[in-house]
Order: structure tokens, then C-alpha cells, then sequence
């Protein structure tokens, strides 16, 4: 007891220290030591301390260096620094961006009594305007076998298979798109710019500003022009639309708003982050997934989030722990559901495969394949499989039940009985309802979804027979309490993460349907009351003398 207990407090300082030390890191980041002595040679003084008139200009090229010519987009002339703006404009692309080329566009910021190309004090930035995906493959009627219109999709009738695009062919025989990546435009420029007039220390100089920072000699001093960026943040993958050889010109979002030196430095670094984990192998999407986190959300949110995640995560690994622990131990199924620990075990793998199918971000998908390799696991444990290997093939042999754990199976088949009389003509009802009237890109993806829906929606009524072998038993001594808890906070938790992380609409909704599952199990925990004088699972009384020498 004392080695386990010592373990979770060590986990639990990690913990601590890993929150301290991420905090003193982000108060690193968005605090920059000024320049205490303005006329000091270590000073760096900001160009637009002096007022200057300036223009923004924006050109289009198919290089970044603007090699093979430009052409003029958008002109803002009395650009005012600190004035917020948002433009609509229609964009010309050329030939090879329609075939499947690139475009960029070359944000120029600079004196408006000077031409950009030519002015020593301006400052430019090259973003590119297109990107390379994957199409999303069709989605057909498997009955009549047509194909979803954009009008369709517009409508939403299958909202949840619009959750995130697809990046495979059809399987099934459904109808089949193409495997390449092509050309898609982002339909949106956020530019942003420091507006404050901070003054530098030349021995403090972040790192991550000193890229974008150019310096100037003005006689004695050292003058830094304007802060430009452009917040590639924004790009989500819900905004690209697709470039085709017919496209002649689409529509192009600029908008421009001032930001403060601590919140410029915040943005670099979350976007330096995506791009390393773009690097590691996550995908297009996944890395959308948490541009997500930090664009549609204040800071102060995001903060909250960060807290949330983090004891998130050690919640999750606590419960892990405990119910690992108490499942290595467990000898008997008294009083425990075998078909409610198999029906979890086939939930969480038919779960983990529909959020494989949706490509769903990897802050999901991942807990998940970890939960169901622990649930076969469980299964393993319930009903006492060994495996034995004979000739390369592998033969299970099942345990027997003695008489406390038949009993427990006659009110788990009796809880079961009852159960499918409402559970079955639900599922299948929904199976042939969605067959007929939604669209699906193979059969694959039908038999995945129906499944996956009558876990979501029904698959709760699977933890009711634990709840009426608790009942028949009138006891909840057998269940591993100190796990539930840890996943009680979780369950609670993951309602905060339902409305951060786009996930599809079911796996959102069956994070509030565990709430009452839980509710339900706190009120028998009530209702039945420990009694330390009943042999628990492991054949131990609490009450018992110990067996010895009266010391």
C-alpha cells in the first residue's frame, strides 16, 4: 500500500512541477525586458515612433521572389497602423496555379511616398495562398447508388460525415477519387502588426522576434521597422475550397487587425509548434485541429484549456493505473457484469475504428486505441481465457465459474434479457434507416457508422446490467471505486473538451450521456453502503481479527 501510494505521489509532483514550469515558460514568452535607458547605445527605438505616412500593398506571384512577374491585388493607402479592417476581393489565378500550381502573395508594407520595390525602409512578408490536399472521396446511396450534390452537403443531411475531410479512396466498391494531392485556396490573409511602441534592449532581444525584426543605423541609434506577420493560424481546412482548370478567379478574405508585442511572440511560438508537429507526421488535420484550439478561443480560454488538458491527461493516467491494478488483481467476477465488460471492450474497438474512418484528430484517436487494447485485455481477465500455442496455433481454454459468480451471471443474463427487447429493434431500425435515406462512401463506412451510432446512442442502456446486478445484490463493494472516481473527473472533463475539440456530433453527445451513467452509480454507492464484514472479492474481511499471538 505504502509503494503505491508513494508512486501516485510521485506522479502527482511530476505533475505539479510540470505545471510550474509551463507557466514560468509561458510568462517567458509574453514578457519582454524594455530598454530602461532610451538614450542608451543598447537601445533599439521603433520607426513608427515618428509617425510615418505608410501604404499597404499586396501582390501576387507563382514564385515567392516574385521571379516571372506580379500582379497588384490590393492597395490600402493611408494605412493606419492601430485601425482594424477587413477586405473582400476577387482574385485572378493564372493558368498554372489552375493547373494544379501555386500562388503566393507578397504583403508589402512601406513609406507611401515610395514604390515597394524600391523603398530601403520597407518591410515584406511572402504567405502562400494555396495548399495541397487530398479531395474528399464522394459519398454515394448504396441502395440507388447517386451521388451526394453540393446542395446536399450544403443541407447537412449527413453532418457528422462532413466532420473532416477523408484522405483515402473510396473502399467497397463505392466510387473512387483521386489519391493525389491537388491545388486548394485559402480563402483567407489575417495580417497582423506590433502596434506598440516598445523599445528594445539589444542584450535582451528574444530569439523569436529576431527573425522578423530589421534594423536600421540612424546615426547613433538603432531603429527597428514595423513588426509585420501573418497569422498562418487562420488557415483552417474548413475555408480551402478546391482549385479546378475552370476556376478563373476566387474570393480572398484580408483582414488586418494590431497586436501587442507579448501577444505577436505567443503566436510565434504556438505556430512554430504546429508546424514541429507537422514535422513528427501529424497530418493536415490533425494540426488544423489545434489551430483550432488557439484561434477560436481567447487567451484567457486557452488558458483554461491548457489546465484542463493537463489534468486531462493526468486523470486519464491515473485511471489507467488503478483499473490496470485492480483487474491484475481480481480473482473472481462476483458481482461484476462479464457481458457489460464485454459489450465495452466491442464498443471501444468499434469506436476507435469510426473515429479512424472520420480521421479524427489524434488528441482523440489515440486515448481511444490505448482504451481498447486495455478493454480485450479485461475481457481476457472475465472470463479467464489462457491461450496456449500449439503448432503455430493458438487454442483458448475458458475458466470455470464457481457458485457466487453463477449466480452473478444469472442476474447479468436475466439484466441482458430484459435489455434486448428495447436494445436490438433500435439498432437495426437505425442500421436500415440510414442504408435508405443518407449517403455513406462505401459499405465500410455504413456498417461502421450504424454500428458506431447504436454505441452511442444505446450503448449506454449496456451499463444498465451492472446496475441491476448491483441491485440484486444490493452491494457495490466489487467495483473499483478509486478508478471510477479518477474517470468520474474525466467524464466531467471531456464535457469541457466536447465544445474545444471539433469531434463528430455522436462522440460529442455520448460524452454528456456518461454523466448520467454516473450519477446513477454514485446514488447505489449511496444506496448501498459498504459492509466491512462482507468478504470482499479478494476473500478478505476488514473486520476480521488477525489470526496470531495477542500482542
Amino acid at each position: 500500500m505504502f509503494l503505491k501510494t508513494s508512486f501516485t505521489t510521485l506522479i502527482v509532483g511530476v505533475f505539479v512541477v510540470y505545471v510550474l514550469h509551463t507557466c514560468w515558460v509561458m510568462y517567458g514568452i509574453v514578457y519582454t525586458k524594455p530598454c530602461n535607458n532610451p538614450k542608451g547605445a543598447n537601445c533599439i527605438i521603433p520607426f513608427l515612433a515618428g509617425n510615418p505616412k505608410l501604404q499597404l500593398s499586396i501582390y501576387t506571384s507563382l514564385r515567392p521572389n516574385a521571379e516571372g512577374g506580379h500582379t497588384l491585388i490590393h492597395k490600402e493607402e493611408n494605412f493606419d497602423v492601430s485601425s482594424k479592417f477587413e477586405r473582400t476581393l476577387n482574385v485572378s489565378l493564372p493558368k498554372k496555379t489552375r493547373n494544379n500550381g501555386t500562388l503566393y502573395a507578397l504583403i508589402f508594407v512601406h513609406q507611401a511616398a515610395y514604390d515597394p520595390w524600391h523603398d530601403p525602409r520597407q518591410v515584406h512578408f511572402v504567405a502562400q495562398l494555396t495548399t495541397y490536399m487530398v479531395p474528399k472521396p464522394p459519398e454515394i446511396s448504396l441502395i440507388s447508388g447517386e451521388a451526394q450534390t453540393q446542395g446536399q452537403k450544403e443541407g447537412g443531411q449527413q453532418k457528422k460525415q462532413h466532420d473532416a475531410p477523408a484522405r483515402g479512396g473510396a473502399r467497397d466498391g463505392a466510387t473512387s477519387a483521386s489519391d493525389h494531392p491537388v491545388s486548394h485556396w485559402r480563402s483567407r490573409l489575417t495580417l497582423n502588426m506590433v502596434s506598440d511602441h516598445f523599445l528594445f534592449d539589444r542584450e535582451y532581444l528574444p530569439s523569436d522576434v529576431h527573425r522578423y525584426l530589421r534594423v536600421f543605423q540612424n546615426g547613433k541609434k538603432m531603429v527597428y521597422l514595423p513588426l509585420l506577420f501573418v497569422d498562418q493560424l487562420s488557415n483552417r481546412v474548413k475555408d480551402l475550397v478546391e482549385i479546378n482548370s475552370t476556376t478563373t478567379e476566387l474570393p480572398l478574405i484580408i483582414s488586418y487587425d494590431s497586436i501587442s508585442l507579448g501577444r505577436l511572440r505567443f503566436w510565434i511560438h504556438m505556430q512554430d509548434a504546429v508546424y514541429s508537429l507537422q514535422q513528427l507526421g501529424f497530418t493536415e488535420k490533425d494540426a488544423d485541429e489545434i489551430k483550432g484550439i488557439f484561434v477560436d478561443t481567447n487567451l484567457y480560454f486557452l488558458a483554461l484549456t491548457f489546465f484542463v488538458a493537463a489534468f486531462h491527461l493526468l486523470f486519464d493516467f491515473l485511471a489507467f493505473k488503478n483499473d490496470i491494478s485492480f483487474w491484475k488483481q481480481k480473482k473472481s467476477m462476483v458481482g461484476m457484469s462479464s457481458k457489460a465488460v464485454l459489450w465495452r471492450c466491442f464498443s471501444t474497438i468499434v469506436i476507435f475504428l469510426y473515429l479512424f474512418d472520420e480521421q479524427t484528430s489524434l488528441l482523440v484517436l489515440i486515448p481511444a486505441g490505448i482504451g481498447s487494447m486495455i478493454e480485450v485485455w479485461k475481457v481476457k481477465k472475465a472470463f479467464k481465457i489462457q491461450v496456449f500455442w500449439k503448432g503455430g496455433k493458438p487454442t483458448f481454454v475458458f475458466g470455470k465459474l464457481d457458485e457466487s459468480e453463477r449466480r452473478t451471471e444469472e442476474y447479468d443474463t436475466l439484466g441482458m434479457k430484459y435489455l434486448s427487447y428495447l436494445l436490438y429493434p433500435l439498432c437495426i431500425g437505425g442500421a436500415v434507416y440510414a442504408l435508405i435515406f443518407l449517403r455513406y462512401k462505401s459499405w465500410y463506412s455504413w456498417l461502421i457508422n450504424s454500428l458506431v451510432n447504436g454505441v452511442y446512442a444505446f450503448g449506454f442502456l449496456f451499463m444498465l446490467p451492472q446496475l441491476f446486478v448491483n441491485y440484486k445484490l444490493k452491494s457495490v463493494a466489487h467495483l473499483p471505486w478509486k478508478a471510477f472516481m479518477y474517470k468520474a473527473f474525466n467524464t466531467f472533463i471531456d464535457d469541457v473538451f466536447a465544445f474545444i475539440i471539433t469531434m463528430p456530433t455522436s462522440h460529442r453527445l455520448a460524452c454528456f450521456r456518461d454523466d448520467v451513467v454516473f450519477l446513477i452509480y454514485l446514488y447505489q454507492r449511496w444506496l448501498y453502503p459498504v459492509d466491512k464484514t462482507r468478504v470482499n472479492e479478494y476473500g478478505v474481511s476488514y473486520d476480521e481479527k488477525p489470526k496470531g499471538k495477542t500482542q
